[in-house]
């Protein structure tokens, strides 16, 4: 009997199948699927960059005290609206995290940068997007509790991908400094200065150090 049941089990499921398979159904639901995602994708890109304008704004030398925290305030809006479309997107959280950051809330900016850095949305970055969000979080948590030795793992990863910012070797350098490693942060600010040989903030360290900048 068991036997029977099955096979009738398997006659079903055959018949269910072709039926589909007559109609083009497993087509039609990966078309319609597909065309769901695109859509979604479409609008959380919206969304993402009407937030970099806001954010953009904000940042700008001309914004007024009160009207940079609004519009920042809009921004982290407007990336909560992206990652609600597509929580896998690092670019939205990075950008909520820089419009958390500008409005003071270090602690979230530095939750959302976790996130943005997490095995699943560091995908979406390239090399040097991951390299500038590794400086981002160094330097978020050098401002929140002076966590040193955490920040400069970011920052020894941040330089691996991108050596040509002297912000990072100079951040680098004054994390070294922290920890009395003098020669490790003679080395750091002559990478700074090598990137960028007019940085008056390097070339003074190298001279504090005892260290003369070419």
């Amino acid at each position: 009997m068991v036997t029977d049941i099955l096979m009738q089990m398997g006659l079903i499921l055959v018949s269910v199948f072709m039926f589909l398979l007559i109609y083009n159904v497993p087509q039609k639901a990966f078309a319609k699927l597909r065309s769901y995602r695109n859509k979604t994708a479409t609008q959380s890109k919206r969304h993402f960059v009407l937030g970099a304008q806001l954010l953009s704004q904000a940042q700008s030398e001309a914004a007024q005290s009160e009207s940079r925290s609004a519009l920042a305030q809009s921004a982290a809006e407007e990336a909560d609206k992206s990652i609600a479309l597509d929580p896998h997107d690092a670019a939205a959280h990075i950008l909520k995290a820089l419009a958390l950051d500008l409005q003071g809330f270090r602690t979230s900016a530095l939750d959302s940068i976790d996130v943005a850095l997490s095995p699943i949305a560091k995908k979406s970055l390239s090399s040097e997007e991951k390299g500038d969000a590794l400086f981002k979080r160094a330097e978020l948590k050098m401002g929140l509790s002076e966590q040193v030795d955490s920040a400069i793992a970011d920052l020894v990863e941040s330089v691996k991908l991108r050596s040509d910012n002297a912000r990072v070797y100079g951040v680098l350098g004054e994390c070294y400094e922290k920890k009395g490693l003098v020669e490790e942060a003679k080395k750091a600010y002559e990478e700074a200065v090598r990137v960028e040989p007019k940085w008056k903030v390097a070339r003074e360290a190298l001279e504090r150090l005892g260290s003369v900048a070419n």
